[in-house]
């Protein structure tokens, strides 16, 4: 067998892993090296770049932020100043060292060895980050903070934080450390309006800066991690507590002595009291959001003149701290006759809480609430001296009760009115219409959602306290239009105009007769009703509301010129025990117009209205017209059946047309459909004939023929001859009512129909 020569090929090896890992690492270490020379020399461009187009040092000195407002109250005195603050510029040299010391030693340690980016800061807080799963510590240097103020804003994005780097390369780049620590410690904002230390100094310790000792360095250096939140005039305590933190610091990095750490109690500081941060704050939060309606934006700094009057808004505040039960708020607003906001209160204490619950809550304002339901019962014609039953009903399912469980039988309607009769509103409501009464209110200035249950005569809509005040505020005002403001005029750096208020165009909201007869329920329910606690010796007209279970409070009235309006209650919406209307508020209520009246002089109430010669017709069928007669136009003007309402399935604009007021148009009749509609009858369909006699007019009355041109004019009072307008219409007057017993007021047309009297064929 012959030998095979041949060899086998040796096989291939293969290729070692570590050769080709080698190989890869190369590549990406040569890109990765590559990648970091062009982000450095691009960083480089950049910084240089951003360092050239900075501005120069005295430019970014003089710069400043936000606007500086001074509120000044009704007789010119400051009352408070808003907005950033500056207070002296100190040069480095000015700067007391424990001040750099305890800046350097809370927010920057190594500010003197760094660039303006601290690589081990960052490091430290992305590894928190990690930790933690959210940012707890910042990396920024004191170089960042002061590129972030002057140039950028507080989002927390990489983009903004990638800027603020390379702005604070460029600012070492440009300017010495002293340069950059002093514009720090000139600009840094350290709560309250205070931008700088000398600013914060005198804010806080009414002393300016070069004064300042280490204690107070301290509390200073602490405010710049939270100014809100150890402000000293917000929380002392956490102030006090930040700045034991700081000393701590303080020592650690050798600026002061561990002995002296020790033995510095920052609790000896003793720190400026406030007078601007507590109960005018709530009237400047309310007022001053105005401005931007009232000015061109602007950033100059501006003083605000205002209706406020200092001695009774510290009447207010004492009034409601006095009275108000304890755990509850309590809130008040006065006004002028002419709608000045002369004090506002809008809580117990405006550092704990700010919130406004003189302008910004919603409350209940039960029997407060009947306000309407009788002026609608006034215009459709009752009088004071009208007959009514006080008995039990039942509305729609709804049964309501009176306030103990009694009823009094036959009364006139003065005296439901002064004991609060839940029955009565709640019979008055069904007869003139619950959509009548959600328009009275809208009307009278309410801005809030009115519901039209039957239960809304008692106050079951919520509504605010400045609204209501304004409400009765119209009432004293003999039902002309009172809107509340704040602001009378502006003025400039340099003392020039930039606005100033005008009057407002009064609006007749009803008639002056409507409004006196008002008047005179309003007074008796203070003379001899719920309301006697609110008396003061002077005439005074008023309402007490109370909500079930005492979860609110209300006391409403009017004396010489000036209404104010009292709530109390809890922000919770919890009961008080033994919160009523008639007792804390109209005591707060009496305390506080007792000073507002007492250098007014006395004014007895318009409660019986005689109108003048010229505006009398010689009966009541010729100024009038003939209710029978009277028909309604829809808005394509073709007539329509004042009773059926031919399709109308809502009540949803009130009397808008006529006296500019915006009646929401989701108010609808409860269960109405357009199908099947529920109107309100015209408001003289009992003619002035005895109620309980159940007179009526027909259901459907005939269609009336067209009147001519004259009577038309005379009806309407649109004749040379006449007086101005009908009840319909604000801008043209009101409607009076002749002098006889029982006044008879205008047909109440159906909202957006306008009556016409028939016409001749």
């Amino acid at each position: 067998m012959a030998n095979d020569s041949r060899r086998r090929p040796t096989p291939r090896r293969p290729r070692k892993p570590e050769k080709r890992k080698r190989r890869w690492l190369g590549r990406v270490l040569g890109w990765g090296t590559a990648l970091v020379v062009l982000a450095a020399v691009g960083l480089f461009l950049a910084v240089a770049f951003t360092a050239r187009s900075l501005p120069s040092y005295a430019a970014l000195r003089a710069s400043e932020h936000g606007q500086m407002i001074v509120v000044r109250a009704r007789d010119g005195t400051e009352i408070v100043q808003l907005g950033p603050s500056y207070g002296e510029w100190l040069n480095s040299r000015e700067i007391p060292q424990v001040m750099k010391g305890a800046m350097i030693a809370v927010e920057d340690r190594r500010f003197y060895s760094h660039y303006g980016v601290d690589p081990v800061g960052v490091l430290r807080s992305l590894w928190v980050r990690a930790r933690e799963g959210r940012w707890r510590q910042g990396g920024s240097t004191i170089t960042q903070q002061l590129a972030r103020n002057i140039f950028l804003n507080n989002n927390r994005t990489f983009e903004r934080k990638a800027r603020e780097a390379i702005l604070a390369l460029a600012l070492e780049q440009k300017f010495t450390k002293e340069e950059i620590l002093e514009l720090y410690l000139n600009k840094v904002y350290f709560g309250g309006g205070a931008y700088g230390i000398d600013s914060a100094s005198r804010l806080f310790f009414s002393h300016p800066a070069t004064e300042l000792s280490t204690p107070e360095a301290a509390i200073i250096a602490g405010l710049v991690k939270a100014p809100s939140q150890y402000s000293p005039t917000a929380d002392a305590e956490a102030a006090v507590s930040r700045a034991s933190i700081v000393l701590r610091l303080m020592a650690q990095e050798g600026v002061i002595s561990p002995y002296e750490a020790r033995n510095v109690d920052p609790e000896t500081v003793r720190l400026k009291k406030d007078h601007g941060q507590n109960s005018v704050r709530y009237f400047t939060d309310w007022a001053l959001p105005q401005l931007d309606m009232l000015l061109p934006n602007t950033f100059e700094p501006i003083e605000v003149w205002t209706t406020l009057d200092p001695g009774l808004q510290d009447a207010a505040t004492a009034a409601i701290r006095n009275n108000a039960p304890s755990g509850a708020q309590g809130a008040l607003v006065s006004m002028d006759r002419d709608g000045a906001v002369l004090a506002l209160v809008g809580g117990a204490d405006y550092v704990k809480s700010n919130y406004n619950r003189a302008t910004q809550a919603v409350r209940q304002p039960g029997s407060a609430w009947k306000l309407f339901v009788y002026l609608a019962a006034l215009e459709a014609g009752y009088t004071p001296d009208s007959a009514v039953v006080d008995k039990p009903v039942t509305i729609e399912g709804w049964s309501p009760r009176n306030s103990g469980g009694r009823y009094a039988g036959q009364i006139d309607l003065r005296s439901a009115f002064a004991y609060s009769k839940n029955t009565v509103a709640a019979q008055l409501g069904e007869e003139v219409g619950f959509g009548t009464v959600a328009s009275m209110a809208r009307r009278f200035g309410i801005t809030t959602p009115i519901s039209t249950f039957p239960s809304m005569v008692l106050g079951a809509s919520e509504t605010r306290l400045i609204d209501m005040t304004r409400a009765f505020a119209a009432v004293s005002a003999q039902g002309r239009s009172v809107t509340p403001y704040g602001i009378t005029k502006v003025t400039g750096a340099d003392g020039s105009l930039l606005y100033r208020r005008q009057p407002e165009r009064e609006q007749m909201l009803v008639a002056p007769y409507v409004a006196a007869a008002m008047t005179d329920l309003l007074q008796t329910a203070v003379s001899t009703g719920t309301g006697r606690a609110a008396q003061i010796g002077l005439p005074v007209a008023g309402k007490t509301g109370t909500t079930s279970s005492n979860k609110d409070g209300w006391f409403l009235g009017f004396s010489s010129g000036i209404t104010t309006g009292v709530w109390m209650g809890r922000d919770d919406a919890k009961a008080v025990s033994g919160l009523q209307g008639g007792a804390a508020p109209a005591r707060a209520f009496a305390d506080f117009m007792r000073r507002a009246v007492a250098k007014r002089p006395v004014e007895q109430f318009q409660t019986e209205l005689q109108l003048p010669e010229w505006q009398l017709e010689p009966d009541d069928e010729t100024w009038f017209g003939n209710p029978d007669d009277y028909y309604f136009m829809d808005e394509d003007g073709n007539p329509v059946d004042p009773v059926r309402g031919d399709g109308w399935g809502r009540y949803d604009q009130g009397y808008g047309q006529g006296y500019g007021d915006e009646y929401d148009e989701d108010y609808r009749y409860r269960g109405s459909e357009p199908d099947e509609p529920r109107v309100v009858r015209p408001r003289d369909e009992y003619r002035g004939r005895n109620r309980d006699e159940g007179d009526r007019l027909p259901s459907t009355p005939p269609p009336p023929p067209a009147a001519n041109e004259d009577f038309l004019n005379r009806a309407t009072g649109r004749g040379d001859g006449g007086a101005s307008g009908t009840q319909g219409g604000a801008s043209s007057g009101t409607a009076a009512a002749p002098p006889r017993a029982r006044p008879l007021p205008t047909p109440t047309p159906v909202p957006t129909r306008t009556p016409i009297a028939p016409q001749s064929p």
